[in-house]
């Protein structure tokens, strides 16, 4: 099921919680209920189906052993419902996660988390189990899933195509919203590695305590309710593509343990002294700037060069100009097709518009502007009106107009930008405006956020 169709029941007794995923989640899936009380759940589920429950695991600040949360996780399961349930939670602890993960939870997050590896989660809990990500709608110069011809990406492809078919180590970089896990697909599919697995990890967003048992397995017995053996992603993706995102956020101890494997080839489970051999073909990426990735108060150098055999630096979207309308009118095709409408034309008038943005969340942002048009227009053929750039992201200076600087707009974009710089947290948004928590919601009701 794709993430736009789903729908998503988030329980929590924090209200902040609650308005920060509301906030988040509401342009991104069909329906989103959010309730305090857990005593809700059966009335909840007996009235309508969810795809997906985000679920807390404690309900009073004196608990923290998370047994709430796996008293409701067994209740869902009892009532009967299909929903997938992530498991959310203030304590990064390895124990809860697997825990969860054995009593039959889809995945497990902690607070605060980022908001792109939620979402991703929620997408990858909504996917049948053993099933792959959605086959690409379309494909150009021979790589999947890639579409442009400005020269920039013109010689990634040419890259991918030498690169490869060897086993060399390949290091992405680019900013968010360009492409980079889509290149680190083709590699893996132009490869001699394509019939194996292609395994992702966001490598930034493992705890301390998670980075081992998830990258390297454990052992029965390892940890508190450790009940069965376990593998990690590397013996997972044996034989295959071990992706490796955003690595740039890993810690100084974690890449040690990181380079140790690379270099002996193998995996020691936790709670074992045995070694592992694995065989895979390592892909990273990274939003980092290579010149800060080498800094070594941040990054081990010998690990750089470990990871960084061949280079691949994605080109942001304002640097591709050329690429806009073809990679607007794809959008377009594809949305139009999912949500059952004719595949609208684009304007002269709003391919400049299009093509004059200077596009700070990339090719997402892009994608995320057409399917709001698409949704939301009523001529076949789109018009400028009809295109409306994200608040979430930095509006180009060069570009505000005189619509954007009227005093309402000042105002939701400064409660937009402080809200998502405190990862939505209303408490902490609101001391850093000036408001108190009443003030601030009753501006969110203003604006309708």
């Amino acid at each position: 099921m794709n993430l736009r169709s789903a729908s998503v029941l988030v329980l929590d007794d924090d209200p902040d919680i609650l308005t920060a995923v509301r906030l988040l989640l509401k342009t991104q899936v069909r329906e989103v209920t959010v309730e305090r009380r857990p005593e809700a759940l059966p009335s909840l589920l007996a009235a309508r189906s969810f795809d997906v429950i985000l679920l807390d695991m404690n309900y009073h600040s004196a608990v923290n052993t998370g047994n709430e949360g796996f008293f409701w996780l067994k209740r869902i399961k009892e009532l009967g419902s299909a929903a997938a349930v992530i498991m959310i939670t203030a304590y990064a602890d390895i124990e809860l996660a697997v825990r969860a993960l054995k009593e039959g939870a889809a995945d497990f997050v902690v607070k605060p988390w980022h908001n792109d590896k939620l979402l991703t989660t929620i997408q990858d809990a909504l996917r049948p189990a053993g099933a792959a990500p959605a086959a690409p709608a379309h494909a150009a110069a021979g790589v999947p899933d890639l579409l442009g011809s400005a020269p920039a990406l013109q010689q990634i492809f040419r890259t991918i195509e030498k690169v490869a078919p060897t086993d060399a180590n390949v290091l992405i970089l680019g900013e968010n919203g360009t492409g980079k896990d889509l290149v680190a697909q083709a590699v893996h599919r132009a490869s001699q590695r394509a019939g194996g697995p292609f395994v992702k990890v966001d490598a930034g967003a493992l705890t301390p305590s998670l980075f081992e048992s998830e990258l390297f397995g454990h052992k029965k017995g390892a940890f508190t309710d450790a009940r069965e053996d376990r593998a990690g992603r590397f013996e997972a993706a044996n034989g295959g593509t071990l992706f490796l995102d955003e690595i740039g956020n890993l810690g100084l101890a974690q890449q040690a343990k990181l380079l140790t494997v690379l270099q002996n080839r193998q995996v020691t489970r936790l709670g074992s002294n045995q070694p592992i051999p694995v065989d895979i073909r390592l892909i990273c990426a990274t939003n980092v700037p290579l010149s800060e990735l080498a800094d070594e108060r941040r990054f081990r150098k010998d690990l750089l060069y470990r990871i960084n055999t061949v280079e691949l630096l994605v080109p942001p979207l304002r640097q591709r100009p050329a690429d806009i309308a073809a990679l607007a009118r794809h959008f377009a095709a594809q949305y139009a097709a999912k949500y059952h409408r004719p595949a609208p034309s684009l304007s002269p008038a709003a391919l400049r518009k299009l093509e004059q943005y200077a596009w700070p969340g990339n090719v997402r942002e892009l994608q995320y502007t057409i399917e709001r048009a698409v949704i939301m227009a009523d001529a076949p053929e789109l018009q400028p009106d009809d295109l409306h750039f994200s608040q979430l992201e930095p509006a180009p200076a060069a570009q505000e107009t005189a619509d954007n600087l009227t005093l309402s707009a000042v105002e939701r974009n400064a409660i937009l930008r402080v809200i998502e710089k405190h990862g939505g947290n209303i408490t902490r948004a609101a001391q850093e405006l000036g408001l108190t928590r009443t003030a601030l919601y009753r501006r969110l009701n203003k604006h309708a956020l």
